[in-house]
């Protein structure tokens, strides 16, 4: 199968080579020329064949709508565009009316797997209609991860990245929670050695996982974090999340708690954010800010 792919960044570029060892060809453009394979957009869209698949993998936002404003006057009635960025899905549902009213098909794409994707594979929450989402099943098989799970069409437009976003807000809970009670190991004089304290967590525990695992990493690579100032950034889905349970009336304590959590730690070198700066370094290759400045 053929898919152009717009972003070539961390995710864009890796997912560029996951689906060519798949055996399909990715014709990808990046603003940056030394990862281009094309100079523009629509020389991307020249190289590919009707009916045309382009998947979007760009910052949310101005970003995102630039890219599909600028597919919508390329491609033709039949043509799909994929947005597989972390776009709010009330932004999906507007992409889908205004590509839809030229006959152009419109899927959304939450992706989670981060800077381990090319060898793990990407989880996948997709939604739009089905006669589009099937058309590019050749390309979530080469995505995901090998087996049973890892991709599901979770409903209609926007149910992909609504349900990415769901996803994240969990993480932010489970982050915080990993990062409060290292704090609290770290704290007492008893607990000496904290790091294989949570290295021994990691087998028979009911709280094993992979951000665990990720969280030894980084005590292995500095082991009381000292390296790291306690700042961590918030994606936005975050806030989506919450505000999302504010207009459905679900309560949402633990999230909630661990958004403004992350609010806190830009007031004051927070020992529980050194530990969300690692782990978000680890899963995402996010930054993180040196304990010198």
């Amino acid at each position: 199968m053929q898919l152009g792919l717009i972003g070539l960044g961390k995710m864009g570029g890796n997912m560029r080579e996951r689906i060519r060892r798949a055996g399909h060809t990715v014709v990808g453009y990046d603003r940056n020329p030394e990862l281009s394979d094309v100079e523009d957009l629509a020389a991307l869209v020249g190289q590919l064949q009707a009916p045309r698949t382009v998947w979007v993998m760009v910052p949310a936002g101005a970003p995102t709508q630039s890219v599909v404003d600028e597919l919508g006057g390329l491609l033709e009635a039949g043509d799909t565009v994929v947005d597989g960025g972390n776009s709010r899905w009330t932004d999906d549902e507007k992409h889908a009316a205004e590509l839809g009213a030229k006959g152009i098909g419109f899927v959304d794409a939450g992706v989670s797997g981060g800077v381990w994707g090319l060898e793990n594979g990407y989880a996948l929450m997709v939604g739009g209609e089905t006669e589009h989402v099937e058309r590019l099943q050749p390309i979530f098989e080469a995505l995901k991860p090998e087996g049973p799970y890892g991709y599901v069409h979770a409903g209609k437009v926007g149910a992909g990245h609504f349900s990415k976003m769901v996803h994240n807000g969990i993480e932010y809970a489970m982050m915080q929670a990993y990062a409060e009670g290292w704090e609290l190991l770290e704290k007492v004089d008893s607990v000496e050695n904290v790091r294989e304290v949570f290295r021994s967590w990691q087998e028979g525990t009911v709280i094993r996982s992979w951000l665990l695992d990720l969280a030894v990493d980084a005590l292995d690579e500095d082991p009381h974090l000292d390296k790291l100032r306690g700042y961590a950034e918030d994606s936005g889905e975050g806030r989506w999340t919450v505000e999302a349970a504010i207009d459905n009336a679900v309560p949402l304590p633990a999230i909630t708690a661990s958004l403004f959590a992350r609010f806190a730690s830009r007031q004051d070198d927070s020992p529980q954010m050194k530990m969300i700066a690692a782990l978000r370094n680890q899963f995402g290759g996010h930054a993180v800010e040196s304990a010198e400045k």
